[in-house]
């Protein structure tokens, strides 16, 4: 099981030059490694599909791979010695993000989507490193030892469990500051809850209306961190237009705008984080739709659902509930608007209507309530379909007796 806990770190001004100078040559290694990717792959293929019977063929170079482009760091450091004081799990990280990056453009990731052409990184674009490699007990205190770095100081606000081994440890410049991120591996497996011990389950419907609401009825407030800040971030965007490239107001105004974006980002997070343990603490179970939150963020709801954050919540969900022994359950969201909870029916609606009101059974509820309910349906496996339910007259009887085909 992998954890990740963050820490703020307190560099001195030496160790802040320092690792300035470190991202600084890390920038340089990543850009050439990915022009010697673009070369090989402009040099290497043809852009037409015939040619003559007689014809020149160019002598093809071998594919700089990660093994071959990892091989070249010894000689780095014999042409550049300067790169001798970055340590080597460093350097090997910057070739492995180039090898990820490159093999993305090229054949896609795990799902087959392939990303765009990998982007030389400017001072601005490249803002971390990672080491890989620690010494038995690498903190001390409050002082985390990196290698080749040295001791730094740190806000550890919370310590690691026992039993946890440090695996990597990512530094990252933001907007106020310098922090770690540290990897912590845990090999006892944490036993998951059967369904069937399931004591007290719950579904929840996502909305701008309300951040969430629960199949028992109650819902939790959304907050809307972004749009109450706005006021406050466009005026100091305005600062940052108005003022001249390069100078150094504008460099005040950028890191004044950056500060004022990562509050509300944190502020929203730890809502998130505090919403979620709210759930686990008081059920078992907690089942959700399977949200396409990337095509909902093209519509016209796209600030609204950005400032929701349901992708980062839905993850913390995910990773708490696992941690604890839990269950965080996804289902088909197709219909759970449309269907009534109680008899199963459809109930054609539109998205301003927002009161569910059954013709067939005669159940009204809160149009999102009675989502959160066939969602829970869903989760513990009861079908929230007419299709599911057949009437048959039984034999030598008069009266209609429902059965239920799974």
């Amino acid at each position: 099981m992998r954890l990740a806990y963050q820490f703020k770190l307190r560099l001195t001004k030496s160790q802040t030059s320092e690792m300035e100078r470190w991202l600084e040559m890390l920038r340089h290694q990543y850009n050439y490694l990915l022009a010697d990717r673009f070369a090989w792959h402009e040099q290497n293929r043809c852009s037409i599909n015939s040619c003559p019977l007689v014809c020149h063929l160019p002598e093809l170079r071998d594919n700089p791979d990660y093994y071959s482009q990892k091989r070249t760091l010894p000689q780095l450091k014999k042409d550049r010695a300067w790169y001798k004081a970055i340590h080597a799990n460093v350097l090997q990280d910057c070739v492995k993000r180039v090898d990820l990056a490159f093999k993305r453009f090229l054949k896609g990731d795990s799902n087959g989507k392939r990303s765009g052409r990998p982007r030389f990184k400017s001072k601005e674009r490249f803002r971390s490193l990672t080491f890989s490699a620690f010494s038995k007990s690498p903190i001390n205190g409050n002082r985390l030892n990196l290698p080749k770095f040295g001791w730094v100081k740190m806000i550890y606000h919370r310590p690691i469990p026992t039993g946890f081994k440090i695996k990597t440890a990512t530094v990252t410049r933001k907007a106020d500051g310098y922090y770690v991120t540290l990897s912590i591996q845990d090999d006892t497996v944490p036993n998951v809850m059967a369904i069937e011990e399931v004591k007290n389950p719950v579904g929840i419907d996502m909305g701008l209306k309300s951040f969430l609401i629960k199949s028992d009825g109650s819902e939790v407030p959304i907050p809307q961190y972004y749009r109450k800040a706005q006021k406050r971030l466009k005026k100091i965007q305005k600062a940052v237009s108005r003022s001249k490239k390069g100078s150094n107001n504008r460099k005040k105004a950028v890191s004044k705008l950056g500060k004022a974006h990562k509050k509300v980002a944190d502020t929203r997070k730890d809502f998130h984080f505090k919403t979620v343990k709210k759930l686990l603490d008081t059920h078992d179970l907690v089942a959700h739709e399977k949200l396409n939150i990337k095509g909902l963020a093209k519509t016209r709801l796209a600030k609204s659902v950005l400032d929701a954050g349901w992708g980062q919540f839905l993850s913390i969900l995910s990773t708490k509930a696992e941690n604890a022994g839990l269950i965080a359950k996804v289902v088909n969201p197709r219909n759970t608007s449309q269907n009534c909870s109680n008899c199963g029916q459809k109930v054609p609606k539109k998205l301003k209507d927002r009161i569910h009101s059954c013709p067939h059974c005669g159940y009204k509820a809160d149009r999102d309530v009675n989502a959160a309910r066939n969602i829970l349906k869903l989760a513990v496996g009861h079908p929230v379909c007419s299709k599911a339910y057949r009437v048959t007259e039984p034999l030598g009887g008069v009266g209609k007796k429902p059965i239920l085909n799974l």
